[in-house]
């Protein structure tokens, strides 16, 4: 049972992390109609301007305190998604508005690619290391109850307690401010939104700072757990099977399809990956948001959308 329980938490913070990528997808996409098919280049840039940051605030400042140059750096980081965010509304979004869904599409792989370059330009292309001070030792739960305990990582705990607050909070501003119903109110319709007299370009800026921030923070923790390296783009394609989970427009569809993924993932792994000859952590996510793309496209919280003619 213990056994059981330290595999159910493992794939229950997994499952945060990867949530927290998703909605990242689920953010552009709820606000704009768009699927942003650069997240994971800006989780990359994101996590390669902290690193740097990191390193250089010392370099020039000469803090060695740990604490001022983290939070330094994650403020210069955000402040550089700002940056990003405002080139891509001016120079991209802002001349494709209205346009059909498979522009926008392509023009967010150009962002990926011009992300990418751009990173590697500035930042140069090693492996880089993220240090935010979270423990890295596990701890043992539930001792009085089994035998030793069960196992627990102190890092992925608070990685999965750090999502989890930004998903609220994230929730929150959707449901309660008057700046989430106009997000909102643009992904329904651009044309409509505009003619009730909703700013289509600055709702676009906000909504991909926002989504930059949450880059930042799944970078920060994804980059503390495997080093910042470019393989880091690969992390938005793990976070694809949550999204056709819980649906493209539901915040709550993200953590709810990120916790199934990396609870089925985990169980499955330990579970039925002895009897296909293991691997099968690889491909799980990508088979059960099959089965759900046959049956319930929409996914579990996503709207159906019914086209009159």
């Amino acid at each position: 049972m213990a056994f059981f329980l330290e595999t159910l938490f493992g794939g229950l913070m997994a499952g945060m992390l990867y949530a927290l990528v998703a909605l990242g997808f689920v953010l552009i996409f709820k606000a704009s109609g768009v699927f942003n098919f650069a997240q994971g280049a800006m989780v990359l840039f994101a996590a390669l301007a902290m690193a740097r940051f990191a390193e250089w605030i010392p370099q020039w400042t000469r803090i060695d305190n740990k604490i001022v140059t983290t939070t330094a750096a994650f403020i210069l980081a955000a402040c550089v998604m700002f940056i990003v965010a405002w080139v891509i509304e001016r120079l991209v979004l802002r001349h494709l508005v209205n346009q059909e869904a498979a522009t926008l599409l392509m023009a967010t792989l150009g962002i990926t690619y011009f992300l990418e370059g751009v990173g590697q330009t500035i930042f140069g292309s090693e492996i880089y290391k993220i240090d935010i001070g979270m423990p890295k030792d596990p701890v043992f739960l539930f001792d009085s109850v089994f035998e030793g305990g069960v196992m627990v990582n102190q890092e992925d705990m608070i990685a999965a307690v750090i999502a989890a607050v930004l998903v609220a909070l994230l929730s929150v501003f959707f449901q309660k401010t008057k700046t989430g119903r106009a997000l909102r109110a643009v992904a329904d319709d651009h044309q409509a939104a505009q003619s009730i007299g909703i700013p289509l370009n600055r709702i676009w800026v906000i909504v991909w700072c926002v989504a930059g921030v949450v880059a930042l923070v799944a970078g920060m923790i994804w980059g503390s757990k495997l080093g910042v390296q470019f393989s880091l783009t690969t992390v938005a394609l793990r976070a694809l099977p949550v999204v056709i989970l819980g649906g493209l427009t539901s915040v709550p569809g993200a953590i709810i399809g990120g916790l199934i993924i990396g609870v089925g993932e985990k169980l499955s792994e330990v579970y039925l990956g002895p009897f296909v000859g293991g691997g099968i952590e690889i491909w799980f996510a990508y088979v059960l948001a099959l089965g759900f793309l046959l049956v319930r496209p929409q996914g579990l919280f996503g709207e159906k959308i019914i086209d009159r003619v």
